[in-house]
C-alpha cells in the first residue's frame, strides 16, 4: 500500500555553506506533527522511473506555522540535489511522513553524548533546539564532524548555545575521510569509559557510525543503547 502523501509549498530556499541548503516547505492540506531525529519522505517529479523518493531529517523542531525545515547536500551530478536547487518559493511537491525511531529516549535522559558527522548534525541539532526552547535540556556533548572547515553546519550557532549553557558542550573536528574520528574516540573514552553512563545518539553515514557505536560496546554498553542513524 503506498504511503499517504500530501502536497507542501516551499517558502524558502538559503545557502548554509558551500555544499549545503536549508529548504523550508509548508504542508499544504494539514499540519504535520512529527517528534525532533524523524524524516520525511519527497517524491521528486524525475528520474527514469519517477517519483524518486529521497528522504530528508528535519533540522527545525515543530513550529507554529507549521513549517518543515531540510537540509540537502549538495551532490554532484546528482538527481536530487539538482531538482531541490531548481525550485523556488511557492513550487509545490508531495511529501510523505514523518518516519523512524531516533529520537530523544524518554522520560528521562542521561549525560547526552550526541555525535554527528556533516548531515549527520541535522536530526541531532533538531533536537538539542527543541531542548533548548523547552529549557530541558540536560548536560549535552556535541561531537560535529565536517569535511572541511567551511563545510561546518551551525558551527556558530552551537558555539553561541555553547557560551549561553554552561552544561553544553560543543567539540567540533575537521576531518576529510568519515572514517577518521579526529579526537572522538578520546572524548567518548573520557565520558562513557570506567562504567560512566551516557546516552549515545549517532548520525552520518555507517563508515563513520558503526565503529563508534563498536567503541561504546567495548566500554561495556549493550547495543541497544547506541541509538545509530545512517544515511547509506
Amino acid at each position: 500500500m503506498a504511503e499517504p502523501t500530501q502536497l507542501a509549498e516551499v517558502v524558502s530556499l538559503t545557502a548554509l555553506t558551500p555544499h549545503t541548503t536549508e529548504l523550508v516547505l509548508r504542508p499544504i492540506e494539514s499540519p504535520l506533527p512529527f517528534k525532533p531525529g524523524q524524516w520525511i519522505s519527497l517524491q521528486l517529479p524525475i528520474g527514469d522511473h519517477p517519483p524518486l523518493n529521497r528522504a530528508y531529517s528535519l533540522a527545525e523542531p515543530p513550529t507554529s506555522k507549521g513549517h518543515l525545515t531540510l537540509v540537502f547536500d549538495h551532490v554532484p551530478g546528482g538527481q536530487g540535489s539538482g531538482y531541490l536547487s531548481s525550485l523556488k518559493p511557492g513550487d509545490r511537491l508531495p511529501l510523505s511522513g514523518p518516519y523512524g525511531h531516533f529520537v530523544l529516549p524518554e522520560p528521562e535522559m542521561q549525560h547526552l553524548l550526541l555525535i554527528g558527522r556533516y548531515s549527520g548534525l541535522v536530526p541531532l541539532r533538531c533536537m538539542i533546539r527543541a531542548l533548548a526552547e523547552q529549557k530541558t535540556l540536560p548536560a549535552t556533548t556535541l561531537i560535529a564532524h565536517a569535511p572541511t572547515a567551511s563545510e561546518q553546519l551551525y558551527h556558530d550557532e552551537f558555539t553561541a548555545l555553547a557560551a549561553r549553557h554552561s552544561h553544553f558542550q560543543y567539540l567540533p573536528f575537521v576531518s576529510e575521510t568519515p572514517d577518521g574520528h579526529v579526537g572522538t574516540l578520546e572524548v567518548i573514552k573520557q565520558l562513557a569509559g570506567n562504567g560512566r553512563r551516557v546516552t549515545p545518539m549517532i548520525a552520518g553515514i555507517k563508515a563513520f557510525a558503526r565503529p563508534l557505536r563498536s567503541l561504546f560496546m567495548d566500554l561495556g554498553f549493550d547495543r541497544r543503547e547506541v541509538k545509530l542513524e545512517t544515511y547509506d
